[in-house]
C-alpha cells in the first residue's frame, strides 16, 4: 500500500500520507487523455462513467466527488494504490542511467484504465498530437456519451461499444479522427460482434496479448504496447514513440537502431518492469526535450 489510511466525507475521500503520487507526473506522462489541470492546480478527469477531481494537499491526496465505496471499488485499483512503487524505483535505480529518469518522474503511477476506451483512444493517438487526440476523444464522448455535471460544468462519459458499433466512418471523421475513422469503425464493429474479445485478449500472456491487439485495424506495435500497459496490466510492454526512442538513443543504444530493436532491448533489459521504466524514460525525455 502506498498510503497510510483513508478518511471519507459525503463527497470526497482523503488518502493520508500518500507516497509516489505527483499529479503532474501521473496525468501528464502520456498514459491518459481525459484529465485536465485546473487553474487551482488540481486535475479533473472522467473515468468509469464518473467525474472526479484530484487534489494534492501536503502529504495527502483528496479525491473529490466520490465516496469511500467508490474508492474501494474503483479508485484504489485505477490509481494502482496497492502497489509499492518504492520497490519498483529501487530496482530500476540500480541502473545508474535510468536512475536520473526515475528521480525526475518519481511520482508516476500507471493507471488501470478501461480497455475499450483505451483501445479507441490509442488508435486515435497514432501519428497525432496530444491536443488533437484529446479533442477527438472529447468530441466522441460529447456526441455519444452520457452527460455528467460537476461544479457547474458538463462532462461526458466515454461511449460503450454498443453506442458506437453502428456509426459510420463519416460520423467518426466529424469528431476529428481523420484517416483513423475507418480503423475506429472497424474496431467498434469487431468488438461488438465478438464474444468478449477484449476480456480474452486481457487474459492472454504478454506476448500473445501484443500479437492479438495488432489484429485490430490501426493498431501497430507501439499502440498495442500502450493498450497493454495502460489498461491490461501487462507490465513487460515497452511502447516506443519518438520520446522513448530519443531517451534510449541518448542513454543506451546506437542512433541507427530500429524501433523494434529498441523495444526488444528495453524488454530484455527491464523485464517485467519494462512498462514502468518506459514511463520514467518518456516523461524525462519529453519534459527535458531530449535530443540525440
Amino acid at each position: 500500500m502506498d498510503f497510510k489510511s483513508i478518511e471519507s466525507n459525503e463527497d470526497y475521500v482523503i488518502i493520508r500520507e500518500i507516497r509516489n503520487f505527483e499529479l503532474d507526473h501521473v496525468f501528464e506522462c502520456g498514459q491518459c487523455f481525459r484529465w485536465n489541470k485546473t487553474k487551482e492546480g488540481t486535475f479533473t478527469g472522467v473515468a468509469f462513467d464518473r467525474v472526479i477531481e484530484v487534489e494534492r494537499k501536503g502529504n495527502d491526496l483528496i479525491i473529490h466527488n466520490t465516496t469511500e465505496k467508490e474508492f474501494n471499488d474503483i479508485w484504489i485499483k485505477y490509481f494502482d494504490l496497492e502497489r509499492d512503487y518504492n520497490e519498483i524505483k529501487e530496482e530500476l535505480s540500480k541502473d545508474p542511467l535510468l536512475k536520473k529518469s526515475v528521480n525526475f518522474g518519481s511520482g508516476i503511477r500507471i493507471l488501470k484504465q478501461e480497455p475499450f476506451e483505451i483501445l479507441i483512444s490509442f488508435i486515435i493517438s497514432a501519428n497525432n498530437r496530444i491536443p488533437m487526440i484529446k479533442r477527438a476523444i472529447k468530441a466522441i464522448s460529447k456526441k455519444w456519451g452520457k452527460k455528467i455535471q460537476y461544479k457547474g460544468e458538463t462532462y461526458y462519459t466515454f461511449p460503450k461499444v454498443e453506442d458506437l458499433q453502428d456509426k459510420t466512418i463519416e460520423d467518426f471523421e466529424e469528431c476529428g479522427t481523420g484517416f483513423r475513422a475507418k480503423y475506429i469503425k472497424d474496431t467498434c464493429e469487431r468488438v461488438y460482434e465478438s464474444n468478449n474479445i477484449l476480456e480474452k485478449i486481457y487474459s492472454c500472456d504478454d506476448n500473445q496479448c501484443h500479437i492479438e491487439l495488432q489484429k485490430f485495424m490501426g493498431v501497430g506495435p507501439k499502440v498495442a504496447d500502450c493498450i497493454m500497459l495502460f489498461s491490461m496490466q501487462k507490465y513487460s510492454a515497452f511502447p516506443v514513440d519518438v520520446w522513448v526512442k530519443r531517451a534510449m538513443m541518448h542513454f543506451y543504444v546506437a542512433p541507427d537502431v530500429s524501433l523494434k530493436k529498441i523495444r526488444d532491448f528495453g524488454r530484455n533489459k527491464f523485464g517485467m518492469l519494462s512498462g514502468f521504466a518506459q514511463q520514467y524514460l518518456f516523461y524525462y525525455a519529453r519534459e527535458n526535450n531530449i535530443t540525440v
